[in-house]
């Protein structure tokens, strides 16, 4: 396991180099100027937090009420996934459009076109984290991770 400095290096790490990837690309690819991009990529960021952690606490209480366990099957997995990202893109679709001065449907090409960077750019930073950042010596036994 990851220690909690490591965790919160990591997080941090994963934000700082996203922003400065992101928000310069965005600037070019949807003609908006950097400082606009920058801070939508800031604000999608601290909503995302911030929805990450209510959206669990909430599916998490319906689970418990509904099935009396906590635990996911991959169904609900899948209904988790789509659910958590749906409930996201309903919190920053508006603002996005608002703050630019876009229709919603550019600001949801938008969201789409974020979502697919943040995929690609999270497998690359979470291998390259591991490779620069490896886990200590787990004994035999011990599953690492």
């Amino acid at each position: 396991m990851r220690t909690t400095k490591d965790r919160i290096r990591h997080t941090l790490g994963f934000e700082i180099v996203g922003l400065l990837i992101f928000a310069p690309l965005a600037s070019l690819l949807f003609n908006h100027n950097l400082l606009d991009m920058g801070l939508m990529a800031l604000v999608g960021s601290l909503i995302a937090t911030v929805w990450n952690y209510l959206y669990n606490l909430l599916f998490d209480h319906a689970l418990l009420r509904l099935r009396g366990d906590v635990r996911k099957t991959t169904p609900i997995r899948i209904a988790h996934a789509l659910l958590f990202e749906g409930g996201l893109l309903l919190l920053f679709l508006p603002m996005i459009a608002w703050h630019l001065g876009i229709t919603l449907w550019e600001a949801f090409l938008m969201d789409i076109a974020m979502a697919t960077f943040y995929l690609v750019y999270a497998y690359l930073y979470n291998l390259a984290y591991d490779r620069v950042f490896p886990l200590p010596f787990a004994p035999q036994g011990q599953a690492q991770g």
